[in-house]
């Protein structure tokens, strides 16, 4: 009798797991297909708008110009800084197993912004080979973030785990600090640098072109592949250190994993793009809440609907008020604000 009614409880709970892979598969498919959709519209949507038939093959050469010089490198930066800035804040949060573990809210962001800020007012001084001078940036944020991420890891392994109190105002203090380092770089700047940092710091993807957005996107590429590795050493980590380490997971050299391709793939996106808010914050619970927690499926339909929402946030900013143009972050924060506080009112409720 016993025997029996374990194997029904085997067969529904393998019928359930079968229901929910081919669920997450739909899901994946739909975020792929939106992906596709939001590539179309901000290709033929602008300031100078472009038919279907004048995208298959533009007639003017102002067309091709704006098409595959202009649209074309700025949309290919937004979709991998979103997946980036997505990607980075699922693992973030499967490391640290907090639902706030986000890149900007814990201050990777600010971290990688800082090393940028740096480089922008001192890059001119500095004594670099003129090949190296176009990697400066990239390299300086990504080791901004570093340093904070492993500030926190070093945190989180001195005093327990994290608990919301404790990554919000670990964040703040962060941010702070990061915000004082910014200021005093901007005081020391010269007028050409402070308006170079004031528009690079508001988040923007306009002065995107093909020879920095094919360079970023090898970096993000690399780093999100290899977070995509340890998607089921993530889902063990969810039962606790001690129990993913007797299933056979090195839970140190995940951390170090986790922590070095999350800041160098959120340090390449901050150091092209700025600082663009809550997207690593609202992607990756977007992605739970319609199709489960399993990292095999969060991870790459974070990266697919990340990718999306940041192109999509990209096109409002340079449409809605056309000829102007507004800052990516204003978008993103428009609909990461509202995001985080129904998100700290249900953490709390719970």
């Amino acid at each position: 009798m016993v025997s029996a009614s374990f194997s029904l409880k085997k067969k529904f709970t393998t019928l359930v797991e079968v229901k929910r892979q081919r669920s997450q598969r739909l899901y994946l498919v739909c975020f792929f297909l939106v992906f596709l959709l939001v590539v179309f519209l901000s290709l033929t949507n602008g300031a100078i708008s472009i038919g279907l038939f004048d995208f298959l093959e533009p007639e003017s050469q102002l067309q091709k110009t704006v098409l595959y010089e202009i649209r074309s490198p700025r949309i290919f930066l937004a979709g991998f800084v979103g997946a980036s800035l997505s990607i980075a804040g699922a693992a973030l949060q499967g490391l640290f197993r907090n639902p706030l573990a986000d890149p900007g809210l814990i201050g990777v962001s600010s971290g990688a912004a800082l090393g940028a800020v740096a480089v922008i007012v001192f890059g001119s001084v500095l004594s670099v080979n003129e090949s190296f001078r176009p990697y400066l940036m990239p390299v300086a944020a990504i080791c901004g973030a570093i340093v904070v991420t492993s500030f926190l890891y070093s945190f989180a392994r001195r005093y327990g785990e994290f608990n919301v109190a404790t990554i919000l105002l670990l964040g703040i203090a962060i941010n702070s600090l990061a915000t004082v380092g910014i200021g005093a770089f901007q005081y020391l700047s010269d007028d050409g640098e402070l308006r170079t940092l004031t528009f690079w710091m508001m988040g923007s993807f306009s002065r995107s072109m093909w020879f920095t957005a094919l360079h970023t996107g090898t970096i993000i590429l690399m780093s999100c592949l290899w977070l995509a590795r340890d998607r089921r050493n993530l889902d063990l980590l969810q039962l606790g250190e001690h129990e993913a380490q007797h299933l056979g997971v090195s839970v140190n050299h995940l951390k170090r994993r986790i922590i070095l391709c999350s800041a160098t793939a959120v340090g390449a996106g901050v150091a092209l793009a700025g600082m663009i808010g809550f997207v690593g914050l609202v992607v990756p619970h977007l992605v739970r809440l319609l199709g489960g927690v399993s990292h095999q499926y969060v991870l790459p339909a974070s990266a697919l609907l990340g990718a999306s929402i940041m192109m999509l946030a990209d096109l409002v900013s340079r449409t809605i008020v056309v000829p102007a143009e507004l800052p990516v972050s204003l978008v993103t924060s428009a609909i990461g604000a509202p995001f985080f506080l129904w998100l700290i009112s249900r953490v709390r409720s719970s």
